[in-house]
């Protein structure tokens, strides 16, 4: 098969999956592809060349997400409720590439088209609901913040049940108020937390 920036690409993602900012190399993502870690460079020039292209890959998939969670709105969703439908979106998009927070929050610094778009997106709701313009880029940055670290948690959480030796009761004893306001899931933490940084701008 022709080897083609947009193979490079796919092969990139899953290598940067399997193996992190640290250990993705040309030479891993050349043999996933079975070909010559040389031949890579005709495509991409380097791995910061690569990781560029992974971020944009990711971002453009989160902005997409976002447009249809935005198309799925009633007409009478109002500024919070379209802040909310692009961070849930990004959320799930991230949530879905192993590795996708640490892209994404390096992507702004590679000028990457799609994760520009965004933050744009995300700035032209702020201003539709009438964040000041010296709040919005602080605003937009602490969502997406929220965001990418929210996944970041997540993804780092192993796959296992709560330990059995645990004494919930005595910890809810000692930490009362920690206990007494915790969601009854990440969903419902997450849903919670864009709304009460959306509350607070408005």
């Amino acid at each position: 098969m022709k080897l083609t920036k947009e193979r490079i690409v796919e092969a990139g993602m899953i290598t940067f999956a399997e193996h992190g900012y640290a250990g993705l190399s040309m030479r891993q993502v050349a043999e996933r592809l079975d070909v010559h870690a040389g031949s890579l460079y005709y495509h991409v020039r380097n791995k910061d060349a690569l990781l560029a292209l992974l971020a944009d890959r990711l971002a453009g998939r989160a902005f997409e997400a976002g447009e249809k969670a935005l198309a799925e709105l009633p007409p009478s969703a109002g500024w919070a409720d379209r802040v909310e439908a692009q961070a849930t979106a990004l959320r799930h998009t991230l949530r879905a590439h192993a590795g996708g927070p640490l892209l994404l929050a390096g992507s702004p610094a590679m000028l990457s088209p799609q994760a520009l778009a965004l933050m744009e997106r995300l700035l032209a709701t702020l201003r539709d609901g009438g964040v000041p313009e010296a709040d919005r880029q602080v605003l937009g940055d602490v969502v997406l913040s929220y965001v990418t670290g929210f996944v970041l948690q997540e993804q780092a959480e192993p796959e296992t049940a709560r330990p059995a030796d645990v004494d919930y009761a005595a910890l809810a004893a000692r930490f009362p108020l920690l206990f007494a306001t915790l969601p009854p899931d990440s969903d419902e933490m997450f849903r919670r937390g864009v709304r009460q940084i959306c509350e607070r701008a408005g």
